[in-house]
């Protein structure tokens, strides 16, 4: 599928403002709704757009403290691997979850909780019952800097093969 700057501005309105209306979409990239619906449908179906989320504010649902937390695991296997994934997808106050390289961790992961009587029933009753887990590294933001949900597209020219 090609982009062309069309497409490529549909995508940064949608990134920044999910629940704008196909009308408005459409006057603001110079398209009558039809066509811009159909670029939309288009994008959907190429799987360049995943879905629509609602960003909720963290610290107004009492979710104060957040914490990048470093695992290590006792064997680089793919069933030690796979088990540890599993478990941790189910853990609703994991938020993100990457495979690492360059630290002595194996994943990072990005945890939000209530506070650190919260953290401690996390960290000993759900990460480190995890079979493989034999090290953990946490740190906690003190505050946040920057944060956005928007990917840049400022490297995608036009007509450029996605």
């Amino acid at each position: 599928m090609k982009l062309d700057r069309i497409d490529r501005r549909i995508l940064d309105i949608l990134q920044r403002d999910g629940r704008i209306s196909n009308l408005d979409l459409a006057e603001r990239v110079g398209l009558s709704a039809t066509p811009c619906a159909r670029r939309v449908k288009r994008l959907e179906d190429s799987g360049l757009i995943r879905g629509t989320a609602t960003l909720l504010d963290q610290a107004r649902l009492g979710l104060k403290l957040t914490a990048y937390i470093g695992i290590s695991m006792d064997r680089h296997t793919p069933d030690r691997f796979d088990a540890f994934e599993e478990q941790v997808r189910a853990f609703p106050e994991v938020m993100e979850c990457s495979v690492v390289t360059g630290q002595s961790a194996d994943y990072l992961l990005k945890a939000v909780i209530p506070d650190m009587q919260h953290y401690e029933r996390f960290l000993l009753g759900k990460l480190t019952r995890i079979p493989g887990v034999t090290g953990v590294h946490s740190s906690f933001e003190l505050r946040r800097v920057v944060q956005k949900t928007a990917l840049p597209l400022d490297h995608v020219e036009n007509d450029t093969e996605v």
